[in-house]
């Protein structure tokens, strides 16, 4: 195992919090001592066939901890899924069939080992634990926590004070999801930012059971294809991790030059230098496109095989020189730096520029292909097609 330093940086990269990390510390130190893996856990309800990429951030970390030489164990919540989490929901959450669930949960282990190492990972079902509890066994588990901390929990409470049901069953999840963190003795257990108060509840079992208590890992959740909202298929934000390659490199291609740096730290694997150096390149006047690209490659192949990616690239620039361009668009030139509000208005392509600052806010302006979303001054240089809707186009020059 790498020295103790050496695995912390990897695993601190894109976390949003460790808790506690003198802890995880004192865990990775016996670990390299003795040879012996930690146990990494995180724990996925099958809620849906599919997941997204936003869903991979957190699998991204596992497969981090599998390269250190640790020892994964994917919990697919069977059992708790059938009682729906109520994290982040205003209203009680329908459960679902156990038809559904298993079901999903086949899904599901074929798409995490396109990422997760199959000889590293320990696939888990929580029903196997909790099929065997009594109706006395869950009320035992049940009167480990008291109401009043149950409402202490931010969703809960806004619910509770809005007059808002809260069913019973509800309480019973974060507790399941505690319980499970006994049942698999793990040393590290991994979440999203919204999952802290049922990681916080394994800690607390783990510790009335007088077992070491785990390690809590908060990862970020990821942003959709807006750049605001978190990715969510019902949002229609989402990168599908089924979806095909030209799908899913047209998608990537769609995000903002900002958020492109959000997605190189959660989602690529490359080391973080690396993505420093492109900043700089950027920084020094690289055009941002060509680093989108490799994003999109990158993602494309790892989940579609070596060579997909350059062949979804191909296809879209294809498509974006077959379908996109017409072939007698006006040229302009225009005096830069400036804004972009005004190019579009000088080249022809907007009636002015409020109607500009519109059309750049719905997401219909694009350069070469790339939608455009910011009011920011475009420098002189940057010579290409500006594209407004779907009809207009005009090649400008900048001096």
């Amino acid at each position: 195992m790498l020295p103790v330093e050496e695995q912390l940086k990897l695993i601190e990269r894109g976390t949003d919090e460790v808790l506690v990390r003198d802890e995880l510390i004192k865990k990775l130190e016996k670990a390299v001592e003795t040879g012996k893996p930690l146990k990494i856990k995180a724990g996925f309800d099958p809620t849906a066939p599919d997941l997204h990429l936003g869903h991979t951030v957190l699998i991204n970390k596992l497969r981090q901890f599998q390269d250190l030489g640790h020892e994964v164990l994917f919990l697919i919540g069977d059992f708790t899924g059938m009682i729906g989490d109520p994290t982040g929901k205003n209203v009680t959450r329908k459960p679902l069939t156990r038809e559904d669930v298993v079901e999903n949960a086949k899904s599901y282990e074929e798409q995490v080992f396109k990422i997760l190492d199959p000889a590293k990972t320990t696939v888990m079902f929580n029903s196997h634990w909790m099929g065997e509890m009594s109706a006395a066994d869950l009320i035992k588990l049940a009167s480990r926590q008291t109401v009043a901390r149950m409402l202490e929990r931010d969703d809960f409470d806004k619910r509770y004070k809005g007059n808002q049901p809260i069913a019973i069953h509800e309480f019973i999840y974060p507790l399941i999801q505690g319980w499970d963190s006994v049942e698999m003795k793990a040393d590290v257990e991994l979440g999203g930012t919204d999952q802290k108060f049922n990681l916080l509840m394994g800690r607390e079992l783990q510790k009335q059971e007088s077992m070491a208590q785990q390690t809590i890992i908060t990862m970020p959740i990821l942003e959709g294809l807006d750049g605001v909202q978190k990715m969510s298929k019902s949002l229609n934000n989402y990168i599908g991790v089924s979806d095909v390659p030209n799908e899913m490199f047209g998608k990537v291609m769609s995000i903002s030059d900002d958020l492109m740096w959000r997605y190189y730290e959660l989602l690529s694997f490359k080391p973080m230098d690396e993505i420093k150096a492109l900043k700089a390149e950027i920084d020094a006047g690289a055009n941002p496109r060509d680093t989108k690209v490799a994003l999109a490659m990158e993602l494309v192949e790892r989940f579609h095989g070596e060579g997909e990616g350059q062949k979804a690239y191909e296809g879209f620039v294809n498509q974006f020189k077959k379908n996109a361009i017409p072939d007698d668009i006006p040229e302009v030139t225009l005096a830069g730096p400036i804004a972009l509000p005004n190019l579009l208005k000088d080249a022809g392509l907007c009636a002015s520029t409020s109607d500009a600052r519109r059309m750049i806010k719905d997401g219909a302006v694009k350069f070469e292909g790339e939608r455009l979303q910011a009011m920011d001054d475009i420098p002189s240089g940057q010579n290409g097609v500006y594209q407004v809707g779907k009809r207009k186009f005009a090649k400008v020059t900048i001096e």
